[in-house]
């Protein structure tokens, strides 16, 4: 059982002026490199991120991507699969015991090569699982606000909607964070910049898109996230690091739509033009290999709310909802880490004790990860009576 690193070296601490904690600081080696958290960021509210370069002996400073963990009383840190690193925060209130920082993922060597600088990513470690969101896309027109409404309407406590973002001003009676997260245009084009949005579109002048974070804050209070989005915003979704269930809703025929369109009797004949257009444009895109998961023909409205609920295993569940009950979840201060395989044991008991109390903390469901959460930890509690050994 290998301990995790120790709290960083008096050395290693030279070429730093600020007065820092000793233990708040952990150091963990990657390769040539060692990573120091601790101490704390720019903003004195986060926890700090310093990489040592071991082979030139150069400090850098990484810029640090994702929801970003508070200081707290200390922390371990355990290096898992060379590519992130597990922080243990202690002292912590249930829900913010666990992060990660991610050093060499995916989305941190796409996030590299488009800044041309050192990136690193913090992403939120939560217990239990939650139910995939759902990307709902479909030509105008062809029913998918009225399928969303039926699933809305029958399963009020499973599903919600994300709040999107936009750089348009609040218009009377719009609240923030209710109707839109109103922001500033700058803001917004460096979150979309640090791979912080699924999707976003310039409309009239403005930017509207669809964050990451709000569609994790849907996740995170037990619903499954509906997004409702064109083909565009579909594929930006598939090429993320969210993991999704993508429905496209078509209609029987062209023909079929058209005539729904005019039905309507809300729009001028130029709109209604523009609008079949698109439609056309939607569906060539709609059957593009490895895009949607499943394809839904709106032929007869009730027999495809049938066929979607069959989709998302509704059918006889009632909807329940995908929260995993309260866990508590109590990390002293005094505590060490360490691993085997893909668990993490946490032995919360002083040294020297004969019966200690250790948690087992199962990394091998893990999924989702930064900008977002990574989700899919489980953990069980484990009696060391000294004489016995982990399997």
């Amino acid at each position: 059982m290998g301990e995790a690193p120790a709290f960083i070296a008096d050395d290693l601490l030279g070429d730093f002026d600020e007065e820092i904690d000793m233990k708040c600081l952990t150091a963990v080696n990657v390769g040539n490199r060692t990573y120091v958290i601790g101490g704390t960021d720019e903003s004195k509210l986060t926890i700090g991120v310093r990489i040592l370069d071991k082979s030139t002996g150069e400090w850098v400073i990484p810029t640090v991507l994702g929801t970003r963990p508070k200081p707290s009383k200390g922390h371990s840190a355990i290096l898992l699969n060379e590519d992130r690193i597990l922080t243990i925060k202690e002292d912590s209130a249930d829900g913010d015991c666990f992060w990660f920082l991610e050093v060499d993922t995916p989305f941190i060597r796409e996030q590299r090569k488009k800044s041309g600088t050192e990136v690193v990513a913090w992403s939120k470690g939560v217990l239990g699982d939650a139910g995939k969101p759902i990307v709902i896309s479909g030509p105008s027109g062809v029913g998918k606000g009225t399928l969303i409404a039926k699933l809305m309407k029958e399963f009020p406590s499973t599903f919600g909607f994300s709040v999107s973002h936009t750089t348009r001003a609040p218009r009377e009676k719009e609240q923030n964070a209710v109707h839109y997260h109103f922001t500033q245009r700058s803001f917004m084009e460096e979150d979309i910049k640090n791979g912080k949005f699924l999707e976003f579109a310039s409309v009239h002048g403005n930017l509207y898109g669809t964050s990451i974070e709000a569609v994790e804050v849907v996740s995170d209070a037990g619903k499954r996230c509906i997004l409702d989005i064109d083909v565009q915003g579909a594929r930006s979704v598939r090429a993320s690091t969210l993991e999704a269930i993508f429905i496209f809703v078509c209609p029987p025929s062209f023909e079929e739509l058209e005539k729904r369109l005019r039905a309507r009797g809300t729009e001028t004949e130029e709109q209604i033009q523009k609008r079949l257009r698109n439609a056309k444009a939607e569906l060539e895109q709609g059957n593009s290999p490895g895009l949607f998961d499943h394809i839904l023909v709106n032929d007869d409205l009730e027999n495809c709310y049938a066929h979607l609920k069959e989709l998302l295993d509704l059918n006889g569940s009632g909807g329940v909802s995908s929260k995993s009950p309260p866990i508590s979840v109590d990390i002293p201060l005094d505590h060490s880490v360490s691993k085997i395989e893909q668990k993490i044991m946490i032995d919360c008991g002083a040294k020297g004790q004969v019966s200690r109390n250790v948690l087992v903390l199962d990394l091998s469901a893990l999924r989702g990860g930064a900008p977002g959460r990574t989700r899919g930890l489980k953990f069980h509690s484990w009696k060391n009576s000294g004489d016995q050994q982990l399997s």
